[in-house]
């Protein structure tokens, strides 16, 4: 259980693979916790189911505006896009960075690592992401494995990957687990 512990969803205005913005959250809802939509804008931002156009959601904080201090973990939502225009933001990165920092959970799934990359944050651990990552991964310093869930402590932190939508299961288990610990 996560009760009363706020878990920050960090997604750009476009992007963002829906099932793993919403399958996550409702995992953190049902598990007592509450999920806050941050993103680089107000607003809202799209979602999509893999190319085509799918809900909207309202922007809970902007980046830039909010700090890892105010939540208790990170949810990091895959889809090409999305962390493709994340890691071009600075205010985005340095909040990813603070969660490391911090020694807060981080979860992070498909695509989703690449922010981590640029957040400068996977030397020395372990992790998945979508196969297509792994060359990045190595690259910044990580070791890459071909897994449904990877759990890594290595660090200050705890940090939960899963490679893909077929993952989520498995992710939202283990990410609630890393919330709750």
């Amino acid at each position: 259980m996560i009760q009363g512990k706020t878990i920050a969803f960090l997604v750009a205005p476009e992007g963002v693979e829906q099932v793993e913005l919403t399958e996550p959250w409702k995992a953190v809802q049902q598990a007592g916790g509450t999920p806050r939509l941050v993103s680089v804008e107000p607003g809202e931002i799209q979602a999509f189911n893999h190319l085509d156009k799918a809900g909207t959601f309202p922007v809970d904080a902007v980046a830039g505006e909010v700090s890892a201090a105010e939540f208790d973990g990170l949810v990091l939502p895959g889809g090409v896009a999305n962390p493709d225009f994340l890691r071009m933001r600075p205010e985005a990165v340095r909040f990813v960075r603070e969660f490391f920092d911090a020694g807060k959970p981080v979860a992070a799934i498909c695509h989703a690592p690449w922010t981590l990359v640029e957040a400068d944050v996977v030397r020395g651990r372990t992790l998945t992401s979508w196969p297509s990552l792994q060359t990045d991964l190595r690259n910044a310093g990580a070791t890459w494995v071909d897994q449904e869930v990877t759990v890594c402590a290595a660090g200050p932190n705890t940090l939960v990957t899963s490679r893909k939508p077929d993952d989520l299961k498995a992710f939202c288990q283990a990410a609630v687990d890393a919330f709750g610990a």
